[in-house]
């Protein structure tokens, strides 16, 4: 039998096979009072889920989702979302290898902005839109690395300042659809940042804001005021979709989706609640709704994020090229609890309603889930980004109140390895940074220096000042370039 082209009028049928959830909520009549910019892989495996939850249980019909593309690339997913009335599956890949999949009806339009961006503009300045959310990665905030300042000279920035009527990025979009309903005297919605950045509902708002005072100060100013940009931290492990993952829904569920999306179970939000035109019941589809998401944020950057640090260089040197495969390696799992117990929990603040053994177990469990297959290689990418930003206050934290630091340091030495671009044996590594031509050339003089990679006080600081992080620094990168990564894990 012919797969199902995924479409409204083939629910009937896809439903009928018995192995698919789909939408039995009447998608006619939705309105779509949430604009979302970034609709990847994680919007529609998180976010996008939560809404058609509430739709599920007869909630939330006020809002479901628009859809906008900023980019010229994002023209492929106009196109499927087209032809598949904003209809997609989602697969969960449980570690038995089990599979469920629901097809996700709560997107109900999209719009590609460099097709038309008034039209963009004009849709979030309908009175129902309440919120307009992000996923746009942290450099769609467009802030200096190194200062945290927005990038005034950004290209994209200068074309908007100069062509307001035509906005062409995220900002100048959202600023000018702010104008508008200020001028329709309505009030404004809400931007809600789903990205994976510590305060990211204040980074939101702190770069907004400097984008709209480059225009009109006292806008921004009404900006800062008037405009609700709440905090937020979310979790789900979303890898890039395959063409396997494709035939495989093909396969197992007769559905034919040009962009299924897959993920892990497990699924976290935790939410701050602060909207100024209100919002879904998100609690109900299983959002943690708080008033301060910082503690939330802090576990999940000092556990997770920084364990996928840990076990990325290691992992990569010691020739795994999967997080299932690091993850299930002994000498591994030993350096990630030492560090989670030893080093990062000390760290954290009181985290209400979650059992810190639990999580970190899950952790682990979650890392070495083999159906995910999430890789080496994105695990390593952007390290200039996240260690400093992750890791290296977990260092500070400690070495201020006499904790531990040895894994911390041992984990920045693993960095500087990997960053040499040559792995155990003799072959290239491919580094993926911003900063990867100057960071390679520096841990490439490491041979003779062997603090040369740690003495970039942009990137660390003073840390190479304090001999408790530099000893145990300089005594893992000596073990791995003298006896290899598995003999330096084993050691640790």
């Amino acid at each position: 039998m012919a797969p199902a082209p995924l479409r409204n009028d083939t629910l009937p049928v896809i439903a009928a096979g018995g192995h698919v959830a789909v939408p039995e909520y009447d998608r006619t009549g939705l309105v779509a009072g949430i604009v979302h910019f970034g609709v990847g892989g994680f919007h529609r495996a998180h976010q996008a889920m939560v809404v058609d939850r509430l739709l599920a249980r007869g909630e939330a019909r006020d809002f479901a989702i628009c859809g906008v593309g900023v980019l010229e690339q994002d023209r492929r997913m106009k196109d499927v979302m087209a032809a598949q009335n904003g209809l997609y599956t989602l697969v969960l890949k449980h570690p038995d290898g089990s599979r469920e999949a629901r097809v996700i009806g709560s997107i109900v339009d999209y719009l590609l902005a460099p097709d038309d961006p008034d039209a963009v503009v004009e849709r979030m300045s309908r009175p129902e839109v309440r919120i307009v959310s992000l996923t746009v990665t942290e450099g769609g905030y467009n802030f200096d690395q190194v200062t945290g300042e927005f990038i005034a000279d950004d290209s994209g920035v200068q074309h908007d300042l100069a062509s307001p009527d035509a906005p062409a990025t995220t900002f100048g979009l959202v600023v000018a659809a702010l104008k508008r309903r200020r001028e329709r005297g309505l009030d404004p919605f809400t931007v809600m940042s789903c990205d994976n950045i510590q305060g990211n509902g204040h980074i939101a708002r702190t770069m907004f804001t400097a984008f709209a005072r480059l225009g009109d100060p006292a806008f921004a100013d009404w900006m800062d005021e008037h405009v609700h940009f709440p905090n937020s931290m979310v979790d789900r492990i979303t890898p890039v979709t395959t063409d396997d993952d494709r035939a495989e829904v093909v396969d197992r569920f007769g559905i034919d989706d040009a962009w299924p999306v897959v993920a892990e179970p497990f699924f976290q939000w935790v939410l701050e609640d602060d909207f100024g035109l209100g919002r879904p019941a998100y609690d109900d589809g299983g959002v943690q709704i708080v008033d301060d998401v910082e503690p939330y944020e802090l576990m999940k950057l000092r556990l997770l994020n920084v364990s996928h640090q840990a076990m990325c260089y290691f992992g990569y040197l010691k020739g795994h090229r999967y997080a299932h495969e690091a993850a299930s390696d002994p000498d591994i799992v030993a350096l990630l609890r030492g560090y989670m117990d030893g080093e990062a929990r000390p760290t954290l603040r009181p985290v209400p309603g979650i059992d810190l053994d639990d999580y970190t177990a899950t952790l682990l469990e979650r890392f070495a889930n083999p159906e995910v297959r999430d890789t080496m290689a994105r695990l390593c990418a952007g390290s200039s980004d996240r260690i400093p930003k992750w890791l290296l206050p977990v260092i500070r934290e400690n070495l201020a109140s006499g904790g531990q630091v040895r894994l911390s340091a041992a984990i920045c030495a693993s960095w500087a390895r990997y960053d040499e671009g040559i792995d155990e044996q003799g072959e290239p590594i491919q580094v993926v940074d911003r900063l990867a031509a100057e960071l390679t050339a520096l841990a490439r003089t490491q041979r003779e220096d062997r603090t040369a990679f740690i003495g970039n006080r942009v990137l660390f600081g003073d840390v190479i000042d304090d001999a408790r992080f530099r000893e145990p620094y300089v005594q893992t990168l000596d073990s791995l370039i003298d006896r290899g990564s598995a003999a330096t894990l084993a050691a640790l």
